[in-house]
């Protein structure tokens, strides 16, 4: 089984929960009351009724265990979703992007069709980690996310299915900028950086003139904006994407909002925890 950080869309309930237990719940020793968690959420523009119901899909999906601590209701991180938070964090917190003479990997699978769902499964995991696709059972993607290709065979028992290779720059009939465009869709990652661009304004200066409640929301809504760009744009050397790409300026606007609303939202956080 595979625990998904990508479930829900961005501004849901759901992914607001989500981005929320991401950044704060391993901090608090993995364990979070009830009502301090709908008080967070509710900062952030969850309803109540909403953020039960959020907290209800986390606890079917894995996420979230109900434990009582103290006298009080709560909810403590699963087994295995400290694991998938970790993953997010090198994502999210960590992009790397690969430099020209950097490896590529490749994953070759045949599947039988009396698998197909595993099958699909596969595909969607792939691309859930930003890999493109040179042909049905090839896929391909920078050579630093080849432990996560390995992951996900594993996760899914495909591993006896499945070739991984971790080799040179491929060699293709014209450029390979022209191969990478066949290979990833371009144009709908570089709208979602000028969405993020467009949504989120430049932080110069916020950090001393909002309050911490503030920088809470607008952490918590900046992160999960960003959650889903870090997975499915791998972060391809610079000389194959198009010029003036809008993920250079993404990746930039996201450090500057960490920069400046970060430690005020975690000092929210503190906030919110030390009134019960």
């Amino acid at each position: 089984m595979i625990l998904d950080d990508l479930d829900a869309r961005p501004g849901s309930a759901t992914s607001l929960l989500r981005t929320v237990v991401g950044l704060y719940a391993r901090d608090l020793g993995g364990w979070v009351a009830a009502a301090d968690l709908v008080a967070l959420l509710g900062a952030a523009g969850v309803a109540p009724g909403a953020a039960r119901s959020a907290v209800s899909r986390a606890k079917g999906r894995g996420l979230l265990d109900g434990e009582e601590s103290g006298g009080r209701a709560g909810y403590r991180l699963a087994p295995g979703a400290a694991a998938m938070l970790e993953r997010g964090d090198r994502r999210i917190f960590a992009y790397r992007q690969q430099a020209a003479d950097d490896p590529w990997c490749l994953v070759s699978f045949s599947i039988p069709e009396a698998r197909r769902d595993a099958r699909h499964q596969l595909r969607r995991h792939l691309a859930g980690i930003g890999c493109g696709t040179v042909a049905d059972g090839l896929w391909i993607c920078p050579g630093h996310l080849a432990d996560e290709v390995e992951d996900i065979l594993e996760g899914l028992g495909l591993r006896d299915v499945a070739t991984v290779f971790v080799a040179g720059t491929p060699r293709v009939a014209g450029s390979l900028a022209d191969a990478v465009a066949r290979w990833w869709d371009l144009p709908r990652l570089a709208a979602m950086h000028r969405d993020f661009l467009a949504a989120h304004a430049d932080p110069d200066g916020v950090g001393s003139g909002v309050g911490s409640g503030d920088a809470f929301a607008r952490w918590v809504r900046a992160v999960d904006d960003w959650r889903p760009l870090p997975y499915l744009d791998p972060g391809l050397p610079p000389d194959v994407l198009p010029a003036a790409w809008p993920g250079t300026a993404g990746v930039a606007r996201f450090a500057a909002l960490q920069g400046a609303l970060a430690a005020p939202a975690a000092a929210y956080v503190r906030e919110v925890v030390a009134r019960a």
